[in-house]
């Protein structure tokens, strides 16, 4: 057995830290930094409060000007202490009693008065901006606040729909084939109640498989889900993609050949695909909706 990894310190994951901020162009959320860096909930609140921190830190410098560049020199005469009275008069003689005050000379009139010494009034700091202001409008995802607007265009959707299109005649066609030739078929679901509603079985394949490969390439690339969940949706739509290209070729295959029945292997894995599509999908949301309860 391997022993686990030594917890790295905070110090070590801050430059990995910085450069997801500079990446997203904006404070990483706890779940962010704990699906890129590979650490706990604990490390992951440290890193994002050092890092709202420090763009508080360089907004407040870039926003508090030096208080002494408008400080202006004192002008007018320059201010005259006052002299110590011990030391104003003439000297006491020896003649002179001890207690008798010493003579002030009297100030002539040709002689400026004092000036109070001043001194120059500071100006008080700018205060800081706030730092929400500072900082970048972060979403409620921990990820920076999308649009689907860029440079003041929205995103066109008609081209995904122009190319969505025939791929989707396509697969629904080859799913329903191929379910056709492994058994699916028309069935009455609701025999005694209502006779004559009948559905063709053949079109839970290509609901099941695509519209399940769609969901988890949405929760892996979205970047909004747990890390597990993020990790799961990834292989589990990549192999949902790989299934449902194997379906069409088989089924194309098999209709080149002629063939009116596929093998039995091959019934047999499209038989559990929409079990194991249940599976998945009941799985990956257990993921999602456990991790965010215990990240919350």
């Amino acid at each position: 057995m391997t022993a686990p990894a030594p917890a790295r310190p905070l110090a070590d994951l801050m430059p990995a830290a910085r450069d997801l901020a500079e990446q997203l162009g904006g404070i990483p959320s706890r779940n962010r930094i704990m699906g890129e860096l590979r650490v706990g909930a604990p490390k992951a609140t440290a890193l994002r409060e050092a890092l709202i921190a420090e763009a508080a830190e360089a907004a407040e410098a870039e926003t508090v000007p030096d208080p002494w560049t408008f400080a202006e020199p004192a002008s007018g005469p320059v201010p005259v202490s006052p002299a110590p009275a011990g030391s104003a008069g003439h000297a006491v003689g020896s003649g002179e009693s001890a207690t008798e005050p010493a003579q002030v000379p009297a100030r002539s009139a040709a002689e400026p008065a004092e000036v109070e010494q001043v001194s120059p009034p500071v100006p008080a700091a700018y205060p800081p901006a706030p730092v929400a202001e500072a900082l970048p409008q972060v979403a409620a995802d921990g990820h920076p606040g999308t649009s689907t607007r860029r440079n003041g265009r929205r995103n066109a959707v008609w081209p995904l729909v122009l190319i969505g299109l025939p791929a989707f005649v396509a697969i629904w066609s080859g799913w329903v084939g191929l379910g056709g030739l492994t058994g699916f078929g028309v069935v009455h679901p609701l025999p005694g109640i209502a006779d004559g509603f009948s559905i063709n079985t053949a079109i839970t394949l290509p609901i099941g498989v695509e519209v399940y490969a769609a969901y988890s390439l949405r929760a892996w690339l979205a970047g909004s889900a747990p890390a597990r969940a993020r990790r799961f949706a990834k292989w589990s739509g990549i192999g949902s993609l790989a299934v449902g290209a194997l379906g069409q070729v088989a089924y194309h295959l098999l209709v080149a050949a002629g063939i009116h029945s596929a093998p039995w292997w091959i019934t047999t894995l499209v038989a559990c695909l929409p079990v194991a599509v249940l599976g998945m999908a009941a799985a990956l949301a257990h993921l999602m909706h456990d991790d965010a309860e215990v990240t919350r």
